[in-house]
């Protein structure tokens, strides 16, 4: 067994130059810009409504061809002029027109609506208590506007709409305020700056005065939804009060039965836990781990995404935090999520075990024994690439931070023949890690006195052929990489090595169904 100041220098060495071991999982975040812009579908920024609640009359023109070809006929024109009209009746008809063109599927007029100078209208009618349907048909019509670019948001709040909303939240008529909730959530996913406005408006107090136990369904989908796009955003991160002030409702709504409400608070989830390990503690302090475990075995996809998100960036924190994770039963559910059907189910699986993979000994142990190796095999001979690159990783930090026989047991399992198969890909940052996995096992074998057997092994893989190709790469660092790995071991120092008879048999680093006998 390597002394724990041996296996500290072995981690510092890898991918963590000028860092501490503790720090190691910290270098994955720039690894991950691609996971954290993935799922959009299911993660949408700002909503635009386009249709009524089911058990009401269609009012969209989609729904009919008569009512669509009557609505392109209606000119801005005259939205412009019943809206500014003194009859409540036209202002109604126009503010209805209005939201109806902007509730079409397609080329909404969203800049026409703009341009024509009707926001300030509308701003003007969500005050108007003494109507109602007035209020409700120029909220959806902000609403829709506010949906559009961050332009069409930023007109809907200079002329004065957060405020408005906000005091729509409290409005008897479930209709207006859920109207408001919508709204309230475009402007909110537009970007740190107006989540904040927002959170500096004691949005959230009126938000949570809402979570009551009567709420429809359909009204908590819309909440839940806003709430996660006032957990969104990193740049910066919200407050600490403010995620104070949401967490325990969150909690609550991650125990509903609705999968699009359990699929926003997931979501909420896994935007506070994108961050520093402080950031994680709080969530984690709430107990919702073992709440979050269950939710990966939940049979949607947008429940699961989001819920998997969320354990990756818990177990890319702390020691202690992974552990937690892993105490509340993770690692039981991540084979099964490796071997799902969605790649990028199996691609955020991958990426959740390299985190796990990247600490200790202890830790990596257990995904040993709870049967994690098989499937990480499996998604670096069969996954797709992206996959396949999320496992490499998971192969070169477990390699890294693993004891002696910790190794041996990856390349007993088809580990050292899969990633020397990964060597022809064209992405050079890949290829580089996966040098740094073979250098890693051949650092083990030196532990071992099993270099020589190793050197066999690799070149009865095709594991030389590539490596010596790889002198040849236009990346000048994966040039120097196979290099190294050519000279350290397969150079004329090395030459023995390869001279090692085939016949050789009681070397500890073959695959199961070649090695025959251990000698550690």
């Amino acid at each position: 067994m390597p002394t724990e100041n041996l296996s500290d220098k072995r981690m510092a060495k890898f991918k963590n130059k000028g860092k501490e071991p503790t720090k190691m999982r910290e270098r994955r975040v720039a690894e991950c810009v691609e996971l954290r812009k993935a799922q959009k579908v299911e993660s949408i920024l700002k909503r635009r409504n386009i249709s009524s609640q089911p058990d009401e009359e269609p009012l969209s023109p989609e729904y009919s061809s008569d009512n669509q070809q009557q609505m392109m006929s209606v000119t801005i024109q005259e939205i412009i002029a019943n809206v500014n009209s003194d009859c409540p009746k036209k202002q109604t008809q126009g503010c209805q027109t209005a939201r109806k063109l902007l509730s079409r599927e397609r080329n909404p007029p969203l800049k026409e609506i703009v341009e024509a100078g009707l926001l300030s209208r509308f701003v003007e009618f969500l005050s108007r208590n003494d109507n109602p349907t007035l209020q409700f048909e120029a909220a959806w019509s902000l609403t829709n506007v506010a949906s559009g670019t961050s332009w069409h948001t930023q007109q809907v709040v200079e002329h004065g709409a957060v405020p408005a909303f906000i005091a729509l939240l409290a409005s008897p008529m479930l209709n207006i305020s859920e109207q408001a909730v919508w709204a309230l959530g475009n402007i909110a996913g537009d970007g740190p700056s107006y989540r904040d406005a927002l959170i500096d408006c004691n949005v959230i107090p009126a938000l949570l005065a809402r979570l009551t136990p009567d709420a429809p369904t359909g009204y908590l989908r819309n909440l839940t939804w806003t709430l996660s796009n006032l957990c969104r955003n990193k740049n910066p991160f919200p407050r600490f009060s403010a995620v104070q002030q949401m967490l325990p409702s969150i909690i609550q709504l991650l125990h509903h039965s609705d999968k699009s409400v359990l699929s926003d608070a997931c979501w909420a989830i896994s935007y506070l836990t994108d961050g520093p390990n402080e950031r994680i503690d709080v969530v984690i302090k709430t107990g919702i781990l073992p709440r979050l475990v269950e939710l990966l075995g939940f049979e949607e996809l947008a429940v699961v995404t989001p819920a998997l998100r969320s354990i990756g960036n818990i177990v890319s924190g702390s020691d202690l935090q992974t552990q937690m994770a892993i105490d509340s039963g993770v690692l039981n559910a991540l084979p099964k999520l490796m071997r799902h059907p969605k790649p990028s189910v199996q691609k955020e699986a991958a990426w959740a075990v390299s985190n796990i993979a990247a600490g200790p000994r202890q830790q990596i142990q257990q995904l040993i024994t709870c049967g994690l190796l098989g499937p990480l095999v499996d998604l670096l001979k069969n996954a797709d690439f992206k996959t396949q690159r999320e496992a490499v990783w998971a192969v070169t930090n477990y390699t890294s931070g693993g004891t002696v026989e910790q190794v041996v047991q990856l390349v007993k399992c088809g580990g050292l023949e899969a990633i020397l198969n990964l060597l022809t890909v064209k992405d050079a940052k890949t290829v580089l890690v996966i040098l740094d996995a073979v250098n890693n096992i051949f650092l083990a074998a030196e532990k071992l006195g099993e270099v020589e057997k190793l050197c066999l092994l690799v070149e009865e893989m095709g594991g030389l052929d590539r490596i010596e190709l790889l002198q040849n790469h236009e990346n000048n660092a994966v040039y120097r990489a196979a290099q190294g790995l050519i000279e350290k071991y397969f150079s004329e120092n090395g030459e023995e090595c390869l001279k090692t008879e085939a016949t050789e048999t009681d070397f500890v680093f073959g695959p199961t169904e070649v090695q025959r006998r251990f000698d550690f």
